[in-house]
């Protein structure tokens, strides 16, 4: 994977989450590269409750598509302050826009540097070339 298909402005998992800082939010959503392994989007299911703390690693969701179904992993430790709503009458968003439209969750992390720990462009670019 080349890093010019990755947006500039995102951190990321070796889950095949971005991470993109909104405010105090990290806005939250699946790579282009794990959509291209899931192939068409079924569902997206949601778990995560605004309010709620979730930490870093635990599940918030699970995602689905022709091929298989996924967990979605929080990349940070917060408090889930949005949950993109329209995912669940929408899956197909994540194949449109999955950087965009198809965000999933925000937290506030509970660290102001949370967002370090996660992998710059280059790291997950060569992370991806290594799961091919």
């Amino acid at each position: 994977m080349s890093t010019n298909d990755l947006p500039t402005d995102c951190r990321f998992t070796k889950d095949h989450e971005w991470a993109r800082t909104e405010g105090e939010d990290l806005v939250v959503g699946i790579t282009s590269f794990a959509v291209d392994q899931l192939g068409d989007i079924t569902l997206v299911s949601l778990d995560a409750k605004v309010g709620s703390h979730i930490d870093a690693g635990k599940a918030f969701g699970t995602i689905e598509s022709v091929k298989t179904l996924s967990d979605l992993y929080a990349p940070v430790s917060g408090t889930i302050t949005k949950v993109n709503e329209a995912l669940a009458d929408k899956p197909e968003l994540v194949n449109e826009d999955c950087y965009k439209g198809a965000w999933m969750i925000a937290i506030k992390p509970d660290a102001a540097d949370a967002a370090n720990g996660l992998l710059d462009r280059a790291t997950y670019a060569a992370h991806c070339d290594a799961a091919h």
